[in-house]
C-alpha cells in the first residue's frame, strides 16, 4: 500500500512542471545567455563564459550559494585533507555581461584553527589574482570552443 501511495505522489509531482517551453539561446559573441519562452525573453545578468568558467574553476569547493542573475557565487568553507587546521572560502562577483578582466572580482577568506576555534588570518593577495587568471583563462577556452 505504501508503494502505491508513493507512486501516486510521484506521478502527481511529475505533473506539476511548467508548461512553458523554454529554450536557452547563447550569443557566442557577447557570452550572454537568454532564456526564451512563450512569455518573452529574460537575459541572464552575467557573461555565461565567466559564469561557467567560475563554476569549473571552483568545482573542488562545496558551493553555498549561486545566483546567475546577480552574478554571485559563494563557496562554503573548505579544508584540504593536507591542512585540516586551515580553511578557505571564496566569493566571486561577475560584474559584467561582457568577457572582460575587470568584469570579475574574487574575494578569498582564510581561517586557521586554534584552541579558541577558527580565527581569520591574512590571505596572500596573489591567491585572488591567480584564481581570477584561472577563471579568465577557462572562460576564453569556453568561448573558443563554442566558436568552432
Amino acid at each position: 500500500m505504501r508503494a502505491f501511495i508513493l507512486g501516486a505522489c510521484a506521478l502527481l509531482l511529475a505533473g506539476c512542471g511548467s508548461s512553458d517551453d523554454k529554450q536557452y539561446i547563447q550569443d557566442t559573441d557577447s557570452g550572454t545567455t537568454a532564456i526564451s519562452s512563450e512569455s518573452g525573453q529574460r537575459i541572464l545578468g552575467v557573461n555565461s563564459y565567466l559564469w561557467h568558467a567560475t563554476l569549473d574553476t571552483l568545482s573542488f569547493l562545496p558551493l553555498q550559494s549561486e545566483d546567475p542573475f546577480g552574478g554571485v557565487i559563494i563557496s562554503d568553507w573548505y579544508s584540504s585533507p593536507q591542512t585540516p587546521n586551515e580553511r578557505v572560502k571564496i566569493t566571486v562577483y561577475i560584474l559584467d555581461r561582457r568577457l572582460r578582466a575587470d568584469g570579475l572580482k574574487v574575494a578569498v577568506f582564510r581561517q586557521t584553527k586554534s584552541n579558541e576555534g577558527w580565527a581569520d588570518v591574512a590571505v596572500n593577495p596573489e591567491t585572488a589574482v591567480k584564481l581570477t587568471d584561472a577563471i579568465l583563462t577557462r572562460a576564453r577556452e569556453l568561448r573558443l570552443a563554442t566558436k568552432q
